[in-house]
């Protein structure tokens, strides 16, 4: 056979299997969290938030020309782009198999025998097909996100590595360490995380390089290893700039030269030291010199793309984070500033006593003629500190989490051992341990599992297994049960990695260390750096998905050992096709047929639509304030990439904190005016007005929002507070706000309709609802002085109700968003979320679309709570129109309702929501409706509760008794509504299930 053919149509094929099969799963628009944002600033060439990734928007906008004009293709395109990333990903996994399965099974000089290319490709296609069905990188791989070039990089630059090495003997080999060092200098514009591969690419070096190895060699390159990732990470990406930084200031602050000066000063000087030293290695004939010089050179190379973010910065492009046109705004995005520090070999604890707060550097801004002071770095010191914190965020809802996962009482304080025992547990186990076993051994369901429960566990479908892994139950959850995303691996992908670790160490230690450190570089050191808060918004398993690729290098290589363990009784050839075949069956044909349910996107557009959705909904010329990721980043795609409602200018409250970003809210963006924004550069750029804080003044009346905005902008040392350092600062003398209506204005813009003009009130009177005021809030009372309700304002449903400032009741819902309305309160709805009804009819009715969640082959958990999202929305509109006496459009609502929503239950809070949603229909006299719905639910919780009094009488004691409450009051519930709207013959079935259940649960309840 010829080998190397073989080799390379193999890779080929490996990779024709990827891309198929992630086409066909493709997500077919904009997905969740910071796709729209990707594929927004591709399309128009925009910049990203922090560190920034242009490499990716470069190529990107290659593939959204693919589109030819059709806007709606440009999101399905840019996705492609991902999808054969991937597909190439495995495409160089394949031969980084083959290559290390040939050098450890083939001395040199050896004849490749058929058994051999058999063994070697059947491996190949084993480990490479494993990791392209594994379920975090399936899950990056059909969507427009980072991960899936940086994958890419990754394999390439380890591939390259090995193509190093198995023609280091020969001249010009040092061509593939150049190319290695060009592609990592590329990944740079990517992702960092290929950065993680420069131990393994020294160890590869070192013992190519060292005939017999020593635990001083080892100890010595390990330690270089760790220098040069370091040098890499820090000293080209970061300080590099600051340098540059620095040099500017100088030649500008000091010799009073334009902008940009001392930036060429420093490239000149840069470039000519890196010339002289190439050319004095080259004369002096010192290689590793000459290898360092170059790889500096190409590694600056391929970090260029980044010049990229400055020129658009320039162009100020509708999104334009961080506003990067100027050396020290670069140096600090680059830097990742604006997420702070963490502690990671000492530092404090949660609850550690804060004694003071000392300077820690200066920050600068650009102004007309010079860089001036924007103030000052500082962070606080604590009275007590401990190696290895873990545990350090004072968040309110980080700490009672650390209390709560750790059984820790309000006195308590983290000692090393508690911290460690935290990391193990939670940041090493539940945020590591737990993504590696979904990969390979198996997941429970697509419920948020980074909080520290079971949801979002790793189950095998092994029952003795998985019972001891979710304490001793007997079976599982009928919900986990009819969970697509419930991929029973049964350990198989796993222990084929084991048999190829185990098999690996002992045929060649030293390639299997380099794999180990690929391994754990990429994993359990991540773990370590990230040093990750709990209670993220989102699972975390991208991250660590270069730990995977490196475990499926040892699942291809279990197909060795399982021909010579396994089958070692046959002919060579045979086993290594029968041991092909099993690893086969076992991994990535086992993988994708139960990861393919819950992984293709092809029939579900929900990002896209509720996108759409936030923004059609608003009247013209609307002010949309967002918050999150979810109803941000796709509502920017939405009117940045289809063009959907240019007119609506999008706030995101999140960054409405920044100077630069408040600078774009005061120019004209798309079809959308200037914000009414009359505050002054000066009056909030960085370092001004930053934060002001409340302090009691004691007012008791209501304060015109007017004054209070002067007083906020006052210049005059009454209206500010002199702190410790003498610095001054404004404040806020009371929350008690208001804002005078002038009816006629309100009516004259159309913000309220004429008919409801007895329902305006004088004045809009609330109470502030935080502790400071920031420069975005200061931005907002400024919109709301100045707008004079000639733009609708609209905050979304789905921020922080602390984002709502405290105008909670004059924000009336109209479906996915609030609109704020000079109305008396309580003249609509009690509550202090009350609906506009009218609009909200329109909306829920004609002018939302919804996804296809009605015949979606799956949902993932966003789009999960997206479903009860809008149930609740149809709830809430049924309920207003029976309130209001309509009872005909209440009936075309509880059509809608089924029309559009899906019959099965992704969660069980979407099972509460409809219980509540009965009560409606009955009403309505949609009696049949109503006792579908009822009998659906009750199956639901029965089923559930079925199982959990089955647990706990296995136990001897009373399972999940939250949830056990809940089902068994959402039954009792449905017994009153039956009862009440005389059901009777349901009422009986629902109340005896009710009453078995209370007596097996009885037993281990007390009170």
């Amino acid at each position: 056979m010829n080998y190397s053919k073989i080799n390379t149509i193999g890779g080929w094929l490996c990779f024709i299997v990827a891309a198929t099969t992630y086409i066909l799963t493709l997500d077919q628009s904009v997905s969740f969290w910071d796709c729209g944002e990707f594929i927004a600033s591709a399309y128009r060439m925009e910049v990203v938030h922090q560190p920034g990734a242009p490499m990716v928007s470069m190529i990107q906008k290659l593939f959204s020309t693919l589109a030819f004009g059709d806007k709606t293709k440009v999101a399905y395109f840019i996705n492609v782009s991902s999808a054969l990333a991937s597909a190439g990903t495995i495409m160089f996994l394949f031969w980084t198999i083959t290559a290390l399965a040939k050098k450890t099974v083939v001395k040199k000089n050896e004849i490749l025998t058929n058994q051999n290319i058999i063994s070697i490709i059947g491996a190949g296609i084993v480990g490479a097909l494993a990791y392209a069905f594994s379920d975090s990188f399936w899950f990056s791989a059909v969507e427009a996100e980072v991960y899936a070039l940086s994958s890419l990089c990754t394999a390439v630059v380890f591939w390259g590595i090995l193509k190093w090495e198995s023609q280091a003997d020969e001249p010009k080999a040092d061509r593939w360490l150049l190319f290695v060092a060009y592609i990592m200098g590329i990944s740079i514009g990517i992702h960092i995380l290929n950065l993680l591969t420069i131990p393994a690419i020294v160890f590869v070096y070192y013992f190519k390089k060292v005939a017999s190895p020593d635990w001083k060699g080892i100890l010595k390159a390990f330690i270089i290893s760790i220098m040069a990732l370091a040098i890499v990470q820090f000293g080209i990406i970061q300080y590099l700039v600051s340098i540059a930084a620095n040099f500017d200031y100088f030649f500008v602050n000091t010799l009073g030269f334009g902008f940009g000066t001392g930036i060429i000063c420093f490239a000149i000087l840069l470039i000519s030291g890196l010339i002289f030293g190439i050319r004095y290695s080259i004369l002096r004939k010192k290689r590793i010199l000459n290898l360092i010089m170059l790889f500096t050179v190409l590694l600056i190379f391929g970090y260029s793309s980044f010049a990229m973010l400055m020129i658009r910065a320039y162009a100020k492009p509708n999104l334009n984070n961080y506003n990067v046109d100027n050396v020290f705004s670069f140096s600090r995005y680059v830097g990742r500033d604006q997420y702070g520090d963490r502690p990671l070999l000492y530092g404090e604890n949660y609850n550690s006593q804060k004694v003071d707060i000392k300077e820690t550097g200066e920050i600068f801004r650009k102004g007309d003629k010079r860089y001036e002071s924007a103030g000052k770095k500082s962070a606080y010191v604590y009275a007590d500190k401990t190696l290895l914190p873990r545990m350090y965020s004072d968040k309110p809802e980080h700490i009672r989490f650390y209390k709560n996962y750790m059984g820790f009482d309000d006195e308590h304080k983290p000692s090393l051992a508690d911290n460690l025992k935290y990391m193990f547990s939670f940041q090493a186990g539940q945020m590591y341990l737990r993504y590696f076993m979904w990969n390979f051994v198996g997941r429970q369901d697509n419920e948020d599992g980074q909080r520290g429960g079971n949801d979002g566990a790793w189950l095998s479908g092994i029952k003795p297994i998985d019972a001891i892994r979710l304490g001793d139950q007997k079976n599982l959850p009928p919900s986990t049960l009819e969970n697509k995303a419930y991929n029973r691996f049964f350990f198989l992908p796993f222990l084929i990695g084991l048999i190829g670790i185990v098999w690996h160490f002992k045929r060649n230690q030293k390639d299997a260390s380099v794999v180990g450190l690929l391994f754990v570089f990429t994993g359990a050191a991540i773990v370590i750096y990230l040093n990750s808060v709990p209670v993220e918004p989102r699972e975390r398993d991208y991250a660590y998905v270069g730990s995977f690729y490196a475990f499926a290098i040892w699942i291809g290589l279990g197909v060795f050992g399982l021909k010579e363990w396994v089958f070692k009784k046959v002919t060579p050839a045979k086993a290594g096709i029968f041991a092909s075949v099993l690893a086969m069956f076992a991994a990535p044909i086992l993988m994708a047929s139960q990861g393919w349910d819950d992984h293709d996107r092809s029939q579900s557009h929900v990002a896209r639509d509720m996108s759409v959705n936030y923004l059609k909904a608003c009247a013209p010329n609307a002010i949309l304030f967002t918050y999150g990721d979810n109803d941000t980043y796709p509502v920017w795609y939405a009117q940045e990439v289809e063009n959907i409602r240019p007119d609506v200018r999008v706030v995101n409250l999140s960054l409405f904190t920044a100077d630069w970003y408040i600078d774009g809210m005061r120019r004209k963006q798309n079809q959308s005016a200037p914000l009414p924004i009359t505050l002054k550069p000066e009056q909030y750029v960085e370092g001004t007005r930053d934060i002001m804080y409340f302090q009691d003044y004691k007012v008791a009346q209501h304060v015109e929002l007017q004054q209070i905005l002067d007083i906020l902008l006052s210049d005059n040392d009454a209206d500010k507070v002199t702190m410790n350092d003498g610095s001054k600062y404004n404040i806020l003398p009371t929350k008690n706000l208001k804002l005078t209506v002038n009816p006629q204005q309100v009516l004259d813009t159309g913000t309220v309709p004429k008919e409801d003009a007895g329902k305006i009130a004088d004045s809009i009177k609330w109470t502030f609802n935080q502790e400071y005021v920031t420069k975005g809030t200061l931005a907002l009372f400024d919109i709301l002085v100045h707008n004079h309700w000639k733009r609708p304002i609209y905050f979304t449903g789905a921020m922080p109700t602390e984002q709502y400032l405290g105008l909670d009741q004059y924000l009336y819902t109209e479906g996915l968003n609030r609109r704020l309305l000079p109305l008396k309160p309580n003249q609509i709805s009690a509550d202090s979320d009350p609906i506009n009804l009218k609009p909200l009819y329109q909306n829920m009715m004609n002018t939302y679309s919804y996804g296809n969640i009605k015949n979606a082959n799956h949902l993932d958990r966003q789009s999960a709570d997206d479903v009860v999202m809008l149930s609740n929305m149809f709830g809430r509109l049924l309920n207003g129109l029976i309130v209001e006496g309509n009872i005909i459009k209440g009936k075309k609502v509880a059509t809608k309702y089924l029309e559009v929503i899906p019959d099965q239950f992704y969660t069980y809070r979407q099972a509460i929501s409809t219980v509540y949603l009965t009560e409606n229909l009955y009403q309505i006299n949609e009696l049949k409706q109503a006792n579908t719905l009822i009998k659906k639910s009750a199956d639901y919780f029965d089923k559930e509760l079925i199982h959990l009094a089955d647990v706990s009488e296995s136990q001897g004691y009373l399972a999940s008794e939250q949830q056990v409450r809940i089902y068994m009051s959402m039954l009792n519930e449905m017994i009153k509504l039956t009862e009440k709207f005389k059901q009777p013959d349901l009422s009986k079935k629902i109340e005896g299930r009710y009453n078995i259940l209370l007596n097996r649960f009885t037993p281990f309840v007390s009170g």
